[in-house]
């Protein structure tokens, strides 16, 4: 077995899809929500990049912010008409996870009658160079998608320890009642919580689409895959989530290498289901008391 190339696969395929497990989880740790709309949001932001790339310019950097913004911007609807109006009323945690569903199914069918069914393809960001690494080629698209997947969560980290918005949304994230009290705003904040977890789902939109074509319902699996990641991880807990993000990348590599990709999901899902079992808060066993009330 090539050890290398699998290890090689598993952290890219954890970089992509932990990016949304990030999110998912700042998302329920501050603000309460399952959002379950990112599948909509990954696309959105797709689609966003394709356009500026078909219409405006291909320059790589133009059309990854591009796509960057427009994942932020995906992510203010989703507050806008899913979290400002429910965040106050019973059973938010449900409503609010029926409502986000329901903007990816919604969303997903908008983007298949306006785009059509044709996949989409955006340009190349990271150019075809290559280099030897222990005996097994990284292109640039993979080195690529390491290095962005990292700067991105190394800059929402500073962001988040040095801003005061940063720093409301960590007080947020520890006690969400006793931030209410003091002052910080749970509708601003959840702007800011919304704009900054959809810019992440953005740029994994942007690095995926170096490898797949952007279509539809493309967003499914990646949301599927976040959440996941996210529950294995333990919801709440961004650690967590970065932890199980390797384990579920492993998994991928390993099935892809002996099984084949249409087993996937099913080994995958699996070793959460094992997880679960034995620890059914997960791998980091910190989820929020107080969201469970």
């Amino acid at each position: 077995m090539d050890l290398t190339f699998v290890v090689t696969n598993a952290i890219i395929v954890a970089c992509i899809y932990g990016l949304i497990a990030v999110a998912v989880s700042i998302t329920w740790s501050s603000l309460g929500l399952i959002n379950l709309a990112y599948g909509f949001i990954f696309t959105f932001a797709g689609y966003g990049a394709w356009m500026v790339a078909e219409y405006l310019t291909e320059n790589p950097f133009l059309v990854a912010a591009s796509g960057i913004v427009a994942g932020a911007l995906g992510g203010v609807i989703v507050c806008l008409t899913v979290f400002i109006p429910l965040h106050d009323k019973p059973n938010f945690t449900t409503r609010g996870m029926i409502a986000t569903l329901a903007i990816s199914l919604i969303g997903s069918q908008a983007f298949l009658i306006y785009f059509g069914p044709r996949p989409k393809a955006l340009p190349e960001f990271f150019g075809y160079w290559r280099i030897e690494f222990l005996g097994t080629t990284l292109t640039s698209d993979k080195i690529g998608i390491v290095f962005c997947s990292i700067l991105m969560l190394l800059v929402v980290v500073f962001w988040m320890r040095g801003s005061r918005r940063g720093l409301e949304i960590r007080a947020m994230m520890m006690n969400p009642q006793a931030a209410s009290i003091v002052g910080i705003g749970i509708r601003s904040t959840g702007i800011y919580v919304m704009a900054v977890t959809g810019a992440m789902a953005g740029l994994a939109a942007i690095l995926l689409s170096q490898t797949y074509y952007l279509s539809p319902f493309g967003g499914v699996v990646p949301l599927i895959k976040g959440v996941s990641i996210a529950l294995l991880g333990g919801l709440g807990s961004v650690q967590g989530a970065v932890i199980a993000a390797i384990l579920l990348g492993l998994v991928e590599a390993l099935t892809n290498k002996f099984l084949g990709g249409q087993y996937v999901l099913m080994t995958q899902f699996l070793v959460i289901i094992a997880v679960l079992i034995v620890r059914p808060r997960g791998i980091s066993g910190l989820l929020d008391k107080a969201r469970e009330q």
